[in-house]
């Protein structure tokens, strides 16, 4: 039984790859950056000055004091 292409020769493979099958090859390239920016993206963001916002409220502000009835809506 032999070694698959790709584990024998990664560079190779890549190499065949980019010329044949350039789909495959950008997808490899796009996919491999995904985890790499979710770890270097951040701190990078942050050191240029770009701060979190505030967070979404969950609940309504309830006023204080009683409850305004609005008028003219009587039928």
């Amino acid at each position: 039984m032999s070694t698959p292409q790709f584990w024998s020769t990664p560079l190779r493979y890549l190499r065949w790859a980019s010329h044949e099958k350039p789909a495959i090859f950008y997808s490899l390239i796009i996919g491999s950056m995904g985890p790499v920016a979710l770890v270097t993206l951040p701190p990078l963001r942050r050191a240029l000055g770009d701060v979190d916002p505030e967070p979404i409220p969950m609940t309504y502000p309830i006023p204080k004091g009683p409850r305004v009835v609005p008028k003219g809506y009587e039928d």
